[in-house]
């Protein structure tokens, strides 16, 4: 009897893994240009709405942009002289592939997320006292938590002096581009390899990813081309398995890279952008805004975005890898994430879907349209409570309302948080002026 329920068992885990292999059915051979594709009618799409989405995505100062279903690509698009082999910078969407390297390791045993960074980076790495030094660990640079102040003249800056300690690690969450590069170091100590060599054995060798990090100031940029890029986010669709190959193993350090790795911005893993999440803060911010990151995109969906729109979006639920390269867009602020919920908003219409709800904290209370041009509308108050609208820098901004319509026409492009104080309770969420 214990044979025949171990052989159960045996069995049940056979077909759990297999499972796991045929979850995404195509992989592009590692070598060659040959990558199948899947054409919109065949996915029931809407196809009449794809010339408004490649003219939106285009006029936007756009290099490349690419959709994969199920890792075929069904929509790919170069604009001006930009070609399948011409290669882009990511920005900090390379944060994802290195938070993706540094989970390899980690697997490996080679690091310890709750050692002291000053383990892999020797004493001295900050201008903190050693104490305050000491406390910051590898988990505290992989969720923006360390605590040292961003609030700097070179947020780029890696040397001592520019890092000095603001609060307790994990106490506040703050975007750090120098954290991060100190990252690179942490794994080159634990690994015994370079960047770039560790990037080749473990990725770019299992997944047939071109591409090098290259150094640029303080900082170390990752550069490939478009389908570098998606091949990346389909190895992160597929649970980080590129076909038979497991390149990150299962474990909690998956599970925390693409979900909330900390309480204070719910909205960020270990080095991805997450969404369908209760709040989220910005870079160069402390606010927090209510309500998920991209309202217009699937509830699922984790990112990677660097600057002036560098996009990778990963939406397990439905096996979608969306790839955005090229120049700030216009009319946009640093900021990537407004230009990608643009860009969802018109997918949807091409995927024949209805834009995804946002998630309010008062369900009595709506806000629409979001995002609008020229005014909002809300429901479900009075409009003779106090109401106040912020920038993301928590600057108050100047704005006339009548009933129950308020006028943003003269607001610039941007992500705002409106306020309103009413007599017992207050409410707060985010809009998106276009």
């Amino acid at each position: 009897m214990r044979y025949e329920i171990k052989l159960f068992f045996i069995f049940l885990f056979s077909i759990l893994i297999s499972q796991e292999v045929k979850a995404q059915e195509y992989f592009p051979p590692l070598t060659g240009k040959q990558w199948d594709t899947i054409t919109p009618a065949q996915l029931n799409w809407c196809s009449d709405s794809i010339p408004s989405l490649l003219d939106f995505v285009g006029e936007n100062n756009s290099k490349g942009f690419i959709v994969l279903v199920n890792g075929k690509i069904a929509i790919e698009k170069y604009y001006g002289s930009f070609t399948q082999d011409s290669i882009w910078y990511w920005a900090s969407a390379g944060k994802s592939l290195l938070s993706t390297l540094v989970g390899i390791a980690f697997n490996d045993q080679l690091i310890d997320l709750q050692n002291s960074s000053s383990y892999y980076l020797s004493k001295g790495w900050t201008s903190c006292d050693s104490t305050a030094e000491q406390k910051i660990k590898v988990i505290h640079q992989l969720s923006m938590t360390s605590g040292i102040n961003d609030n700097v003249i070179d947020v780029d800056c890696t040397t001592p002096t520019c890092l000095s300690c603001l609060a307790n690690p994990g106490t506040r969450w703050a975007y750090h581009n120098a954290i991060y590069t100190l990252l690179e170091d942490v794994l080159s100590s634990a690994t015994g390899q370079s960047l770039n060599t560790y990037l080749i054995s473990k990725i770019k060798s299992k997944t047939g990813l071109t591409g090098i990090y290259l150094k640029q100031g303080y900082n170390n940029v990752f550069f490939s081309n478009a389908r570098s890029m998606a091949r990346f986010g389909l190895l992160a669709s597929n649970n980080f398995v590129w076909n038979t190959d497991t390149v990150l193993r299962d474990g909690a350090y998956k599970t925390q890279m693409t979900n909330s790795s900390q309480n204070l911005n719910p909205s960020y893993g270990y080095l991805w952008w997450l969404n369908g999440k209760s709040s989220f803060m910005l870079p160069s911010s402390q606010l927090v805004f209510n309500g998920p990151l991209l309202p217009n995109a699937p509830m699922d969906l984790y990112s990677a975005m660097g600057k002036n729109g560098q996009l990778i979006n990963v939406v397990p639920s439905k096996k979608i890898v969306v790839i955005r390269i090229g120049d700030k867009p216009k009319n946009a602020n640093e900021l990537p994430m407004i230009f990608n919920n643009e860009i969802w908003k018109r997918l949807n219409n091409v995927m024949c879907n209805s834009t995804y709800s946002n998630i309010e904290n008062n369900k009595s209370i709506h806000i629409y349209p979001n995002p609008s041009n020229d005014y909002i509308l809300i429901d479900g108050v009075d409009m003779t409570e106090n109401i106040s609208i912020f920038n993301t820098l928590g600057q108050k901004q100047a704005v006339s309302f009548e009933n129950n319509k308020i006028d943003i026409s003269t607001l610039p492009q941007g992500m705002y948080s409106l306020v309103l104080k009413m007599k017992t309770t207050s409410y707060r969420n985010n809009f998106i002026k276009n």
